[in-house]
């Protein structure tokens, strides 16, 4: 019965939950902007204290790999490399659009079959974002984009698509003339997606080499293509 602490650092919201077996059965969080270095060990705390068990009890440590804001990832990794060390337990890093996906797929009720666009903010138009299906197959992958009112109109011409996250916000007034964007404007990342994606990982044995991982930050994107180290 495996019981994994995951962290989400990667945009102003601070998420941690514990999962056992499989279930996500504690989140914590708080949305207080620059409150990470403060509140992450507290969050932690609190969550291993209400599901019942101790930091010796943990069996990983789970982390949003990004992209997002450097100082949020470096806090959250820093967090999660020294709890691994420290309890001699696996990393496990998990895309952090991709639980983004999950969470908006399991948030809203669909009969046709749309696609889901998570989205990062960078700076001014720019978004860092991924297109998933309903079954979370990856369509289009992480990329930079600097959104216009053609952005995504190959996929807006046949599909409905739903945006969320910090980037999807101020994207809102330029990509609304299509009437298949749809926007979730109350969504947020959360450490319970993640640990969702973390349970399956801890099953098939895919961690991350925990001296040589790195997130990837939002400075890290070249051509759109992400440069992600430490993974095995």
């Amino acid at each position: 019965m495996a019981k994994i602490l995951s962290i989400e650092t990667s945009t102003r919201v601070c998420s941690v939950a514990i999962s056992i077996d499989e279930q996500p059965s504690v989140v914590k969080e708080t949305q207080v902007a620059n409150s990470h270095a403060e509140m992450i060990t507290l969050l932690c705390e609190q969550a291993l204290y209400e599901a019942g068990i101790s930091f010796s009890d943990l069996e990983a440590v789970a982390v949003s790999q990004g992209p997002g804001s450097y100082t949020g990832l470096r806090i959250g990794v820093s967090t999660a490399k020294g709890l691994c060390y420290g309890l001699e337990i696996p990393l496990i890093a998990v895309s952090t659009l991709e639980a983004m996906a999950l969470g908006m797929v399991a948030t809203i009720d669909f009969s046709a079959e749309p696609l889901f666009c998570p989205m990062i903010d960078a700076r001014r138009m720019e978004v860092y974002n991924a297109v998933f299906s309903s079954q979370l197959m990856l369509i289009n992958p992480v990329e930079a984009t600097i959104v216009d009112e053609t952005s995504f109109n190959h996929y807006l011409s046949k599909h409905e698509v739903y945006f969320a996250g910090d980037g999807a916000a101020k994207c809102k007034e330029v990509l609304k003339h299509s009437l298949n964007a749809k926007f979730l404007d109350d969504f947020y990342p959360s450490a319970k997606w993640i640990a969702e994606i973390a349970d399956k990982y801890f099953r098939e044995g895919k961690f991350a080499d925990t001296a040589y991982f790195e997130p990837y930050y939002l400075k890290d994107f070249i051509a759109g293509i992400p440069r992600i180290k430490g993974l095995t």
